[in-house]
């Protein structure tokens, strides 16, 4: 019994022995994590960000660079000040930021580096350079921001800032670090990947007080950073900023597409804001004013701003009665009957093209129930629901209730009311019927328009059936490559055949119809139609769509200007002299021009707070 307990015994010690020796020979031999805490206490390794890319306009022009800058960065656990207020002189922050700041550092990680002082200049950078060997855990890494050309594009642009602690948290690759700085809106977040570039990284070797003795294995596992790629936009900047100067003292949108193309010339968000008073220190500071702002400047309009399209719905309601049969060149119907009045032409019967250049509403109120109903007969609730049916699969196919997939970040759907839709609102089937939804064959109602859309939709007529997805970029890189998405033609499903009636009668609605004078360009065709959305919140919003010249088309423009009144007198003017300085590279219309660039409509755009303290100048301060 006792040779027993010896043997065990012997077999527990043996054991344990076997246990301490593996784990020497792990650790000596195979694992490296004491020789890399070593080698960090002899080796610095330096994280290199790369420039972020270029944004040129399509004429190669410049619009936004990067301004080398120097970021300090804290790794609390290595970080060791013995005089704190001479640390906070030197560096020129205040003994609270000094505290915050660390304490901060400290909470996102003490291993990490976290960012404690951004965008030093090189003056600063050359005070600090020989005083960073007395503070360890302290280090300097060269950024750049972005700086700016013209202020013009501000809003479709965006900008970047800060990359924020969730977004930290749940990046996909581990990329960012803390006090990174990233795209937040526009093609700035839209081509982030891109723009971004590749990190790079530099091992120094240093001693133990931390100055360095050089490169790290003569720099062989260095890896050198990859500037972002540039970015070549279809955005004609001096066009940008002339649309920009004519929306001053004015809230609403411009776009403007090449319809060959769907290539975006001008897309102008009214008002804008100094994208510079982002890019510094002070991004807190003017972000703050700019978003608590009630003229919403940070808000970029034309893709995400909602609107009733007005009477340039009439436009759809011509093209899809003609596709589905209901309607041709010659139908006539008159004013009797209907709840809707006609503006101001005295014709009591007309055909579609005298509707189209008076936009006549009792016109289009017949016209549409004749497209619900189709000559048939049986339950009008059922008629009602089969006929929206039928028409609103052709309407989407203009891209109305969804997305065009523009490359921005803040696209808005809109809304294209279907037979679920009022089924919901009426609270069930065969609850609504045409009268319950006559709004729509004017434009009103529960329908809802993006500027973006409505400029796409004139680049539809102008090509007589369809349109290449608009978008900013038009090349990316060395290789100016782009998605093939941004080069596919896309069918609206409506012959060619039923165009020409409808660009006729925009083309009188210009030359003779709803625009005003102001609205014609002497020797330019300009083809155009006008939209008074109804608001309940003081003055209608003037609305103008229109493409030149008639014939091969190189501009198609949708103008918003809200709290204007009528569009032919408003947005048309502003439409007309954007087409001409596109088209003839100048305004010989200065009379008109002037009018309009000191034109406010300000004092009628009702807010929740007064807005007589903000102007849009103030805003480019």
């Amino acid at each position: 019994m006792f040779e027993g307990r010896r043997l065990i015994l012997f077999l527990v010690f043996l054991s344990i022995g076997l246990v301490f020796i593996g784990k020497l020979f792990y650790l000596q031999l195979l694992d490296d994590t004491y020789e890399k805490a070593a080698d960090n206490n002899a080796i610095r390794k330096i994280i290199q960000v790369p420039f972020r890319g270029e944004v040129y306009d399509r004429h190669g022009k410049l619009i936004v660079y990067n301004t080398p800058v120097y970021d300090v960065y804290i790794t609390p656990r290595k970080a060791v000040v013995q005089d704190t207020n001479r640390f906070c002189k030197l560096f020129g922050v205040t003994r609270g930021y000094f505290d915050t700041v660390t304490k901060q550092a400290r909470a996102y990680s003490r291993v990490k580096p976290s960012l404690f002082l951004k965008h030093l200049t090189k003056e600063d950078f050359a005070r600090i350079q020989d005083a960073m060997v007395d503070y360890p855990g302290f280090s300097i890494t060269t950024t750049a921001f972005r700086t700016y050309q013209s202020i013009a594009f501000s809003n479709a642009l965006g900008y970047v800032a800060e990359i924020n602690p969730n977004s930290l948290k749940d990046q996909r690759d581990d990329y960012y670090r803390q006090g990174d700085y990233v795209g937040i809106s526009g093609i700035e977040s839209y081509y982030e990947d891109v723009l971004r570039g590749q990190r790079g990284v530099k091992y120094r070797m240093v001693n133990s007080n931390g100055v360095e003795k050089g490169d790290y294995k003569k720099g062989k596992l260095d890896v050198n950073p990859v500037a972002g790629k540039n970015l070549y936009t279809s955005i004609d900047i001096r066009l940008q900023e002339y649309a920009d100067s004519l929306m001053m003292h004015k809230v609403g949108s411009v776009v403007a597409i090449e319809p060959s193309t769907g290539e975006i010339l001008t897309m102008v968000s009214a008002p804008s804001y100094d994208p510079s008073l982002l890019a510094g220190r002070n991004f807190s500071k003017y972000y703050q004013k700019l978003a608590l702002d009630p003229l919403k400047p940070l808000i970029n309009r034309p893709p995400s701003a909602y609107y009733r399209p007005g009477s340039t719905f009439k436009l759809v309601q011509a093209l899809v009665g003609q596709q589905l049969g209901i309607l041709s060149a010659g139908s006539v119907f008159g004013h009797a009957g209907a709840p809707v009045k006609c503006h101001s032409h005295n014709t009591s019967h007309n055909d579609l093209h005298n509707a189209i250049q008076w936009s006549c509403n009792p016109y289009f109120y017949h016209a549409f129930r004749k497209i619900l109903y189709d000559g048939t007969t049986g339950n009008t609730f059922e008629r009602s629901a089969q006929g929206l049916q039928r028409w609103s699969e052709l309407v989407a196919n203009f891209g109305f209730g969804r997305k065009l997939g523009v490359d921005v970040s803040n696209e808005k759907k809109g809304n294209l009311p279907s037979v679920d839709y009022y089924n919901k609102v009426y609270k069930g089937e065969n609850t609504w019927k045409f009268s319950n939804i006559y709004s729509l064959s004017i434009g009103e109602g529960e329908l809802v328009v993006s500027p973006l859309k409505m400029a796409n939709f004139a680049a539809i007529i102008a090509n007589r059936g369809w349109y290449i997805p608009p978008h900013l970029v038009k090349g990316i890189g060395e290789k100016r490559t782009i998605d093939p998405f941004y080069k596919n033609p896309v069918s609206v499903g409506v012959d060619a055949k039923y165009f020409p009636v409808v660009i006729q009668g925009m083309q009188d609605a210009v030359l003779h119809g709803t625009v005003g004078a102001d609205g014609r360009i002497p020797d330019i065709t300009m083809c155009g139609k006008t939209g008074t959305s109804q608001n309940k919140k003081g003055k209608d919003h003037s609305i103008f769509i229109a493409f030149a010249p008639k014939d091969n088309p190189k501009i198609a423009i949708a103008v918003f200007v809200e709290n204007a009144g009528f569009g032919g007198f408003a947005a048309a003017p502003i439409a007309s002299l954007i087409i001409e300085k596109y088209l003839k590279g100048r305004v010989d219309r200065k009379s008109v021009e002037t009018k309009f660039m000191n034109m406010s409509y300000l004092a009628n755009v009702t807010y929740n707070r007064p807005v007589k303290k903000v102007t849009s100048d103030s805003l480019r301060k």
